[in-house]
């Protein structure tokens, strides 16, 4: 008798399971925040063209309650998207132009003196649900460092008294490269303290072609009629339904594992990294994960969603070496290198 040959038993390999066993953002919430997320990305691309990735980035951080510093070029419309966002928003917003001779009480207010009076309090600027912080760098540390109160316990002190500030608060900051003149090295301790830091490129030459005929140069700002989509209190309720968007013990080692790498430097760029990303990079990894998750429309968070959000969240953390700038090694190079060693489990 022939021995009949026999086959080789499949391998079952498990696929990972990210979903709760009952989810506390129910299907009907989630669905009512991506609709109103969506007609608000639609009407800035009204004004904003170009740079889906930007505005994306913006909304999840605004869905975070975070704070947003954007770094690019002159001209390349960075004021533009944050005026466009805190438009459609239906918030208020100031803008902050940033100078070599701005002091910290034009930001926060100051307390003043009036005959028959007394002393009054002259609330700054920053009492609004937006700040719209323009070329923050243009101004030295001491002022850049009034804002930092704000973005992390969101009040101010002025005097002896300490305000609390509207609710939403967001910051959304802008910047020019440092290698250009007249501008300072922001406090490491301010950087921090914002979610993303998003890098502006050049657009795509369809984009441009339709930017040099929409130009806000030849058409006001206030004459697109940007509609107000939201509120103060919508933003509030979909920033709460972040927090019951699901991530599973999984996803919270695998950003750990992340964060580990940027310490213990054992890789390939590892000899360029002075320090890495601190306890706060993990918890912003771990928000806005579950806010890209509510984009997406999910009510729980897939390795996928960490690994979109890493690149915003270290880039402005990891603390590089000056061999690193003489090697032109990036923040941006170095992320990439470690999301393609530390695998989800």
């Amino acid at each position: 008798m022939k021995k009949q040959k026999l086959k080789p038993k499949l391998k079952i390999v498990e696929t990972p399971d990210y979903t709760p066993a009952n989810s506390k953002a129910s299907p009907e919430e989630i669905k009512e925040a991506v609709e109103q997320v969506s007609a608000m990305k639609k009407e800035i691309a009204r004004v904003f063209i170009g740079h889906e990735e930007v505005i994306e980035s913006l909304m999840r951080a605004l869905l975070c309650d975070g704070n947003v510093l954007l770094e690019g070029i002159p001209g390349i419309a960075k004021t533009l998207a944050i005026k466009a966002l805190a438009q459609v928003s239906g918030c208020s917003s100031k803008r902050i132009q940033f100078t070599v001779d701005l002091l910290p009480t034009d930001i926060t207010g100051l307390t003043t003196y009036t005959p028959g009076k007394g002393f009054e309090i002259v609330r700054g600027p920053i009492f609004a649900n937006f700040i719209i912080a323009d070329e923050i760098n243009r101004s030295p540390p001491k002022t850049q460092s009034a804002l930092i109160e704000a973005m992390e316990e969101k009040q101010v002190t002025i005097g002896k008294e300490t305000f609390k500030l509207p609710s939403p608060f967001f910051v959304m900051a802008n910047q020019n490269p440092l290698e250009n003149e007249g501008v300072y090295t922001l406090p490491e301790a301010q950087v921090d303290r914002f979610i993303f830091k998003i890098i502006f490129s050049y657009p795509k030459e369809e984009n441009e072609e339709r930017i040099m005929e929409q130009n806000v140069a030849f058409k006001k700002f206030e004459e697109y009629n940007l509609k107000k989509l939201s509120s103060p209190e919508e933003l509030k309720k979909m920033q709460r339904l972040v927090h019951k968007i699901y991530l599973d013990k999984k996803i919270k080692k695998y950003i750990l594992k992340i964060i580990k790498k940027t310490r213990d430097k054992d890789f390939k760029y590892g000899e360029f990294i002075e320090l890495g990303g601190s306890p706060r990079a993990s918890i912003n990894i771990f928000i806005a994960s579950k806010a890209e998750a509510l984009l997406k429309g999910r009510a729980f968070v897939i390795p996928k969603d960490v690994e979109t959000v890493a690149p915003d969240v270290l880039r402005h953390r990891l603390i590089l070496s000056y061999k690193a700038m003489a090697e032109n090694v990036t923040s941006d190079k170095i992320i990439k290198e470690i999301l393609s060693i530390v695998k989800p489990l």
